[in-house]
């Protein structure tokens, strides 16, 4: 009896050292594969404004290609520079973008994660679906709630959000303007317009 018990606590032993290693196997090759998942997800493109009131950088989302696309396509084109914030309204937003020449509409891309959050970057337009061109503008509110009567976000394209200069954003907005001739009763045109200098992809 002896013997045949010994060899039989050898075998549990064996079989249970076999499992470990299978589930220690099966558990790299979960760690691999998610590892390998998250390295192959596009990196977010950064975006530099170089402005006259200081340096503004920009983080693209990657879930609204086509928004973030032309956006990056404007910036490689140079489209941006010289380009001023034309348009300053204290506790709602600052807009810029306004090119010189023709670029081609796009597409709205709302999604279901589409809020317009404070220093969230989001494409500007017209009453019209699929309006935004080159104009763009960065809440310094969560206008999303502000508005939430008016369909804010499900308006509005957002496709990035300020990581650096915050307070530049801040200094634009609340900078002194008058009243704009195309907007009656909204004091929204800067005395002083702050101007991008360059706008240039981040490495």
């Amino acid at each position: 009896m002896a013997p045949k018990t010994y060899y039989q606590a050898r075998k549990r032993k064996s079989n249970t050292a076999l499992w470990v290693a299978i589930a220690i196997v099966v558990l790299a090759i979960a760690a691999f594969g998610a590892y390998t998942l998250i390295a192959n997800q596009p990196k977010p493109t950064k975006v530099l404004l170089e402005t006259t009131a200081g340096n503004i950088i920009i983080e693209l989302r990657t879930d609204k290609p086509i928004t973030t696309s032309n956006f990056i396509n404007l910036v490689k084109a140079g489209k941006y520079d010289g380009t001023t914030f034309h348009r300053i309204v204290a506790g709602f937003m600052i807009q810029g973008g306004q090119v010189n020449g023709q670029v081609d509409q796009i597409k709205d891309e709302i999604g279901s994660n589409n809020r317009n959050t404070p220093y969230t970057i989001a494409m500007a337009k017209t009453s019209q679906p699929n309006s935004a061109t080159s104009q763009f503008f960065i809440n310094v509110v969560d206008n999303g709630q502000k508005y939430s009567q008016s369909g804010f976000d499900s308006t509005y394209t957002v496709f990035g959000k300020v990581i650096e200069g915050k307070d530049v954003v801040d200094a634009i907005a609340n900078a002194p303007a008058t009243e704009n001739p195309y907007i009656p009763g909204e004091i929204s045109v800067p005395v002083n317009p702050v101007v991008v200098t360059k706008a240039s992809i981040l490495p």
